[in-house]
């Protein structure tokens, strides 16, 4: 049995079948339970219906286009900062925040006291009139960013800010023609459809018209790439021939971006928008220079510039507030949503005077968009990121965990690359690092069902579904990371003996 969990690890050696097997003396060991680390909130006794009766109210009442996570989905309760607990009183260790919107923690007590405090004040009038709290949270929102991005459009969710993103660069530049990334995700609206370049969220209906993608310049899967191109702690095991301060790979992305400019698009385009880091996809990241080249090509045709700052704002990539800033280029327009309102459903546009004035020839009207609850809730966050240190924590805590996953990549075969910043990190699972064929379904959904049964919660991305997406409440701590990473090390170390166990 060890020799052939062995074979699964890091070295040279042979292939058998999708796996590359690798010769190395390794001692087949999974480790006890992981010790979670203490948290002294106690959740309320669960009183609802019993699970069974949610899983058939489910089915017959709610649709099925909203799928849920693992074999036996989980019935969730109540949840305290980086911690969830289901029915039964289960912890667990969320890693996912709400698919990358609880972004101060669960029910975090400051945002939670000033929504309190706002539901027994006013809840609702519309931008008809007005109320404190949208030109005290605009005017709070719009000095963390750069001129001239001084002038916000709020709105529900992040697919209704991208969607309005597009509608005012084509109202604005008289253009129509707007370019995203393959494997991007920026919205399920008909309008935002035709930028999300992922073929699981396409239906067979029209959707698209004036959208172009370009080649997506990922230094891992792409056809360039390699141990010096990215902005994060850990590079990819890819070789290249980049030297310091000189990236090949993000010229020859740099042509091909070009190649879609000369060939997908007129001579004038109304935009282009980036994700800084790709969330859906997996934590996907550019060369370091590329969105800086990319931008100044796109206003040589008239377009402006659009980050979709949905996963990556509010100090997740801990280096800077905004995704963006690592590129060291300032947008025209930049879109928020998710952790904006820590759970709470609201987006914004931001953008210059210029080009918000092009919505205002005529009417444009959004009836919950800023509303008193909203914007309390919004100011709460933003206080929160600051007085607990969040974004510092995102940039300690994440690298911290970046450098230990990169342990557990080095010495596992199927841990094709990790990646990221902050706390937006990416596991791309593999059968081996030479082919970098994806981890069948199978395989990895039993890592992943083996991490949640150990009390961690993991997200899932890609275009195979093969990343693992690790976007936590920005309040987790390094003994979390240590207990995570054990977690999934034994996840991993299970997998090795199953398939070995396979072959015997």
């Amino acid at each position: 049995m060890a020799r052939g969990v062995g074979a699964l690890l890091w070295g040279r050696g042979r292939r058998l079948g999708s796996v590359a097997f690798r010769q190395q003396k390794w001692k087949s060991f999974v480790s006890t339970q992981a010790k979670m680390p203490p948290c002294d909130f106690v959740p309320e006794k669960y009183k609802s219906y019993p699970y069974e009766r949610m899983q058939k109210i489910r089915e017959q009442n709610i649709s099925p286009s909203l799928r849920m996570y693992y074999k036996k989905p989980l019935l969730l309760h109540q949840g305290h900062m980086q911690w969830l607990f289901d029915y039964e009183g289960r912890r667990y260790l969320d890693l996912f925040a709400g698919i990358v919107t609880v972004s101060v923690g669960h029910c975090h007590p400051k945002v939670t006291t000033a929504t309190q405090k706002q539901l027994a004040c006013l809840w609702h009038t519309a931008n008809i009139y007005m109320h404190p709290s949208i030109q005290e949270y605009a005017e709070k929102l719009t000095s963390l960013l750069p001129d001239p991005l001084k002038v916000v459009y709020l709105t529900n969710s992040g697919s209704e800010a991208n969607d309005l993103a597009m509608f005012m660069a084509r109202l604005y530049t008289r253009n129509f023609d707007i370019i995203s990334f393959r494997g991007a995700y920026h919205g399920g609206s008909p309008y935002t459809l035709g930028l999300t370049s992922i073929g699981l969220y396409k239906h067979g209906v029209a959707n698209g018209f004036g959208c172009s993608t370009t080649m997506l310049p990922d230094v891992f899967r792409g056809p360039w790439g390699g141990s010096r191109c990215r902005d994060s702690p850990v590079q990819t095991v890819r070789k290249c021939s980049c030297s310091e301060g000189v990236c090949h790979a993000n010229d020859q992305y740099i042509e091909q971006f070009k190649d879609t400019l000369n060939t997908s698009v007129p001579k004038t385009i109304a935009g282009f928008i980036a994700e800084p880091i790709q969330g859906v996809n997996g934590a996907v990241q550019y060369p370091r220079s590329f969105l800086k080249e990319a931008y100044r090509l796109v206003r040589e045709r008239g377009g402006i510039c659009i980050s979709d700052e949905v996963q990556t704002g509010f100090g997740r990539t801990g280096s800077h507030f905004w995704g963006f800033q690592t590129h060291d280029v300032v947008p025209d327009i930049v879109t928020l949503a998710k952790g904006i309102g820590n759970g709470f459903p609201m987006a914004a546009v931001v953008t210059t005077k210029e080009i918000a004035s092009s919505l205002a020839q005529n009417l444009h009207f959004n009836t919950f968009g800023g509303s008193p609850l909203a914007c309390v809730v919004g100011a709460a966050v933003l206080d929160a990121i600051e007085e607990d240190g969040l974004q510092k924590n995102s940039e300690d805590v994440g690298t911290y965990m970046l450098l230990e996953l990169a342990k557990l990549r080095d010495k596992f075969e199927v841990v094709g690359d990790v990646r990221g910043k902050g706390l937006m990190i990416g596991v791309e699972m593999v059968t081996d690092k030479d082919s970098r064929h994806p981890l069948p379904a199978e395989e990895i959904n039993q890592i992943w069902e083996d991490c949640k049964d150990m009390g961690v919660l993991i997200g899932r991305g890609g275009l195979y579904s093969q990343t693992f997406r690790i976007k936590p409440p920005m309040c987790i701590t390094k003994k979390d990371v240590d207990f995570a990473v054990e977690v999934f090390h034994t996840a991993l170390q299970r997998h090795m003996e199953k398939a070995a166990a396979k072959l015997t």
